[in-house]
């Protein structure tokens, strides 16, 4: 009996059993010995992602919502799984009925940055140039947020060569100060991944010191868009207590003279 919790099938299955129709997309646990690679994989509902550890360090997945967790095969697979740390070699895959963004971490890593999560589009969406979202064009230069947490926002502009740049200003997880991360990414069709950069060490002028600012990695962020005035983000941080989420984006402003079709 195959165990559904908030409506994710979570099954370890061999490929002989996947439906012909879905696809399997391989994440690799413990890539570079804490983090999970890709960070972010984009799928449609029905397909599974494999879960893939090859390292003798124990790692699991572990769902944010507790729908899975998997290691020595799925907890309540049917099969006697258990999704306890354990070290490789393992492989476990879970399949994903429904669409949304699922985060999930390594347990005994994941106050260490070791967090990923799985984009599930509907339609044969995510980067496939079908479905809901349209190609990203120069006009979705400008400014973004949801307003229902208005506050806060990101600023994006369409470079040439199938770039983005993006830029989230925001707040820290502790809302104690403001932070923002971002970078230049690629355009493929209508999707964009940035693998954004976080900005620390600045200090207000006159005591800002250029060599004392870094640029570590905050993370990936996705953007899709299903019309001129909406879209979508969807992000994974590895820096601790940002985790995984999405974000639904309305257009703030347009550049003057800059038309979207």
């Amino acid at each position: 009996m195959r165990a559904i919790v908030h409506g994710i099938g979570v099954a370890v299955l061999s490929l002989v059993a996947i439906r012909s129709q879905a696809a399997d997309h391989e994440v690799t646990v413990g890539s570079n010995s804490i983090s999970f690679d890709p960070l972010l994989v984009t799928i449609n509902t029905g397909d599974t992602v494999t879960f893939v550890s090859e390292t003798a360090m124990s790692h699991n997945v572990h769902a944010n919502d507790d729908s899975f967790r998997c290691a020595d095969g799925c907890d309540g697979d049917g099969h006697g799984g258990n999704g306890g740390p354990r070290p490789g070699p393992w492989r476990a895959t879970v399949r994903f009925d429904h669409a949304g963004t699922f985060g999930y971490r390594c347990d005994p890593h994941a106050p260490y940055g070791m967090v990923g999560a799985v984009q599930v589009v509907d339609g044969g969406g995510g980067g496939s140039g079908g479905g809901t979202f349209v190609p990203i064009t120069s006009g979705f230069t400008g400014a973004w947020y949801d307003p229902a947490q208005s506050g806060h926002g990101l600023f994006l502009e369409v470079l040439e060569g199938n770039r983005m740049l993006a830029w989230w200003f925001t707040f820290n997880p502790e809302g104690t100060g403001q932070t923002w991360f971002g970078n230049v990414g690629t355009i493929d069709g209508d999707t964009a991944t940035v693998a954004a950069v976080q900005t620390e060490g600045g200090r207000w002028i006159p005591n800002f010191d250029p060599d004392n600012v870094t640029q570590p990695s905050w993370g990936t962020l996705t953007f899709h868009f299903t019309d001129c005035s909406h879209g979508e983000v969807d992000f994974v941080s590895t820096v601790p207590g940002y985790g995984s989420g999405h974000m639904d984006l309305t257009r703030l402003t347009q550049p003057a003279g800059l038309a979207c079709p």
